[in-house]
């Protein structure tokens, strides 16, 4: 009976996106994602679910390839240091954004310009902090100033997308977008979908797939249901239970690492011995083996994988030891201790799931733990909010950068974004390292950086797991390792 009703609830939900998704065209190309986007001004948030559908209509002034080389964009080349503090970047010409703005100096300026201004109050605050100003020299040469020596720059423009100056100027910009990029914004239903259009004048040449159609579907099980049924022609976070059922599926490995915050500097996390017990009360394994069916393995005592600069290959997770765990807890007077874990659901790979087999092994040492599930809008206010720190968070955090600094920098500096921790002697090794030109002293002081981390326990990694989606049988696509999804690449069979 249970399970007619989850099968009934489930189809309910199917017909009710069906009828939220509007008329279909039969070369509509149809995503499910598990959350919907926050914002679609590239450069206000820090949303997974913005950057999966701008990726398609805004670019950046460099590209990875494939191989995780970066290579030129809409710069023509990679930038050159003419001094310390100092990056000259050579703009391709002819390129026009989707409302007939020009793309030049002047735009790449503006671009950099408005996302340190203080007043537009952006979440991207660690891309662009290193950033104090950009000038046009000329036309199609832009200067791009840093407060100090950055040698993250470069992977910066990668990451920070370009606006069009009369466009991003508009009140509506972050709902209707204006990008270079080969697909243009046509509509956003909040609650329902956004629909893209191909750029037929895209610079790169037009993309092969005419209309892109993307869904919010938070529940898992119904993506993979309208995957079955032909209403999707690609979902990603795909279960890996149902890697068999699905038309396609593929996976790559993942730059997502999922993790804890404990908060260190209130309440009972406040005790070292309370956050390590945490930590060793988890049978990482036993979640990568069962929970992820071996489409993850278990993080190396950090939240960066070994692709990234900066990864400590010394460091090694704690080992699972719950008799320790509840001795730490009886020396730190925490036995039975009440916890709060806030997480959210449907935005990440088993996150809902992974949430709840961690509160489980915190109950299995006597802490009565009391997991709070948001909506991802509510979830990251509750990150973001310095002032109302509960006792931990779960976190899914990919490092696109594949540079250190963005992870160490909003994670562990005192102070900042995410920070659930005041190390003065660990945020003191920070910004040398941000600002260390020498890649070999720059790596020792990361090493150094995340083993205090790991031996104050101000993170508690968990799993690097895989990047799974499921396909239609129409769909022919590769995943990246980076996780952008570019619908540019798909062709339809």
């Amino acid at each position: 009976m249970a399970r007619c009703k989850a099968i009934v609830a489930t189809l309910s939900v199917l017909v009710l996106v069906t009828l939220l998704a509007g008329p279909l065209a039969a070369q509509d190309f149809r995503v499910a994602y598990g959350s919907e986007p926050t914002s679609l001004d590239p450069q206000l948030v820090t949303d997974g679910g913005e950057r999966l559908i701008n990726e398609n209509i805004y670019e950046t002034l460099l590209r990875r390839g494939t191989d995780g080389t970066l290579g030129p964009g809409l710069a023509e080349e990679l930038p050159r240091n003419i001094a310390p503090t100092v990056w000259q970047l050579k703009i391709r010409r002819g390129i026009k954004f989707h409302n007939g703005e020009p793309l030049n100096a002047a735009s790449v300026a503006y671009s950099f310009n408005r996302i340190i201004n203080p007043e537009f109050k952006t979440r991207q605050r660690f891309e662009s902090a290193a950033i104090a100003g950009a000038e046009a020299v000329d036309d199609y040469t832009v200067n791009i100033r840093t407060h100090q020596p950055d040698p993250a720059l470069p992977v910066r423009l990668y990451y920070l997308k370009m606006v069009p100056m009369q466009a991003a100027q508009k009140p509506r910009f972050a709902e209707e977008p204006v990008g270079t990029g080969p697909y243009r914004f046509v509509e956003w239903v909040k609650g329902a979908r956004v629909v893209l259009e191909a750029n037929k004048d895209y610079w790169g040449g037009a993309p092969s797939v005419p209309r892109v159609v993307y869904r919010f579907v938070p529940d898992a099980s119904v993506r993979v249901a309208g995957l079955i049924a032909g209403d999707f022609d690609l979902i990603n976070n795909l279960p890996p239970e149902d890697f068999a059922r699905v038309p396609q599926a593929i996976r790559t490995d993942g730059l997502f690492v999922n993790f804890i915050l404990p908060n260190a500097l209130g309440g009972i996390t406040k005790d070292g011995r309370v956050r390590q017990a945490l930590d060793l009360a988890i049978d990482k394994q036993a979640l990568a083996s069962s929970l992820y069916e071996r489409h993850a393995t278990v993080a190396a005592g950090q939240f960066i994988t070994k692709h990234t600069f900066g990864f400590n290959p010394a460091l090694q997770a704690r080992p699972y030891d719950p008799s320790k765990a509840r001795q730490l807890l009886r020396e730190a007077g925490a036995e039975g201790a009440a916890i709060e874990l806030v997480s959210t659901a449907g935005r990440w790979l088993k996150d809902r799931e992974t949430t709840e087999a961690v509160a489980a092994y915190w109950t299995q040492v006597g802490l009565k733990v009391n997991v709070r599930m948001y909506e991802f809008r509510e979830y990251l206010n509750r990150l973001l909010d310095r002032n109302v720190r509960p006792a931990a968070i779960f976190v899914s955090a990919a490092d696109v950068l594949l540079d250190a600094d963005r992870m160490v920098s909003s994670y562990l500096l005192k102070g900042q974004q995410f920070a659930s921790s005041a190390d003065d002697a660990m945020s003191a090794l920070i910004p040398q390292a941000r600002t260390e030109l020498n890649a070999s002293r720059r790596q020792a002081l990361y090493n150094e950086v995340l083993r205090r981390a790991q031996e104050e326990t101000y993170i508690i990694s968990l799993l690097n797991y895989e990047d799974i989606y499921g396909l239609s049988k129409r769909t022919v696509w590769t995943p990246r390792p980076d996780g952008q999804v570019l619908i540019k690449n798909v062709t339809l069979r």
